[in-house]
């Protein structure tokens, strides 16, 4: 049997949970709309306290509204309506101080099949959150989709363009058109790959192959590729602290942080661009500066989140570099901070604890 407490317990059986250590708002009223128990999170939700609430009458204490302003309660309406009728599917409401909250409701009956209403368990969840995640949700498209129309538009062209008429154009206009056509499927490839990181890192399921990890190796063969991308030898330094670690992590993931923390500091910032590794008391810790404007400190905060890309003219990107880094460092167990770098530009640095061979998948 289930049922409410007056003392706030939820019973199920044999079993007793507590209703404040439920993460959603609770609120269990009778057939007629008296509240019975209201748990913490709904109290916090609503601005409504316990001693104020229980007690009471449902529509006095919860005045929740629909967006054309209908009373939800007397449409609830418990004793009327099927009395095979036993959820009330979740819908956004409003209260009178304009706060938006899902709430959705669940009628128990006595006896189970078609009998009368006992009790109204009504679940609320913060419709602010709710709102965020689809904004969210409605950036991601977005984006995916500004990301994606450049580069398929282009693959597009050529290859229509191609075919259509090869024989018209000399092998080296061949050649151009081939390698933009390599290098935009390049591009989709990437955006692709960086939203299957974004939604590992989400959703908790980012899987780490722990191997010892020769960091500063990682860091020259970086620098290494960019260079011969075209970037200047000169504007790369690399520093190494002495007696480093062993460090079990994962090397992949290793090159990602390092890889993304340089383009960042290649596409936003200016001058030499300083890779510091050192030992730190429990693991080691990279730092990666520019020369550049910097970052102001009222934007640090935001650095890591989906989609920022700063006020910088150079933008690129899709702005889900630094939110993949954040993920990756600390799926490892770490830290990443930034600030001011002595010479004025911008200072990533993020640490990661030494690991053992025990840790082999996170």
């Amino acid at each position: 049997m289930h049922g409410a407490d007056t003392d706030g317990r939820v019973v199920a059986s044999a079993c007793t949970i507590a209703i404040d250590d439920l993460p959603d708002g609770l609120i269990v009223t009778d057939r007629f709309g008296c509240v019975l128990a209201v748990n913490r999170a709904a109290a916090r939700l609503t601005g409504v306290t316990v001693e104020r609430a229980v007690g009471r009458d449902m529509n006095e204490v919860f005045p929740f509204r629909d967006h054309d302003g209908r009373e939800w309660w007397k449409a609830l309406d418990p004793e009327g309506g099927l009395r095979t009728r036993s959820r009330v599917p979740e819908r956004p409401l409003h209260l009178p101080g304009g706060q938006e909250l899902y709430v959705a409701a669940r009628l128990s009956r006595e006896p189970e099949r078609c009998g009368d209403v006992d009790r109204v368990t009504i679940t609320l969840r913060d419709g602010g959150a709710r709102a965020r995640l689809e904004r969210s949700r409605a950036d991601l498209v977005s984006t995916v989709a500004h990301e994606l129309r450049s580069p398929l538009t282009s693959v597009k062209g050529f290859t229509a363009t191609l075919l259509a008429k090869w024989t018209r154009f000399t092998d080296e206009q061949k050649r151009v058109m081939l390698e933009t056509v390599n290098n935009d499927a390049d591009r989709v490839t990437r955006l692709i790959t960086e939203l299957l990181d974004v939604s590992r890192i989400e959703s908790g399921r980012l899987e780490l192959h722990r191997q010892v990890v020769d960091v500063p190796a990682r860091a020259r063969r970086i620098i290494a590729g960019r260079v011969a991308a075209g970037e200047a030898e000169d504007r790369f330094r690399l520093v190494i602290g002495d007696h480093l670690p062993e460090m079990w992590l994962d090397q992949d993931k290793v090159d990602q942080i390092l890889g993304n923390l340089m383009e960042n500091a290649v596409r936003h910032g200016r001058g030499t661009v300083t890779i510091d590794i050192e030992s730190v008391g429990w693991g080691v810790a990279v730092s990666v500066r520019d020369e550049g404007e910097g970052i102001a400190p009222e934007l640090a905060p935001r650095v890591f989140r989906q989609f920022w890309r700063g006020n910088s003219r150079r933008r690129g990107g899709t702005g889900l570099g630094l939110f993949i880094v954040k993920g990756l460092v600390e799926a490892h167990g770490g830290t990443i901070t930034v600030q001011r770098a002595p010479e004025g530009g911008a200072e990533f640095r993020f640490t990661v604890p030494t690991g053992t061979p025990d840790f082999a998948t996170v």
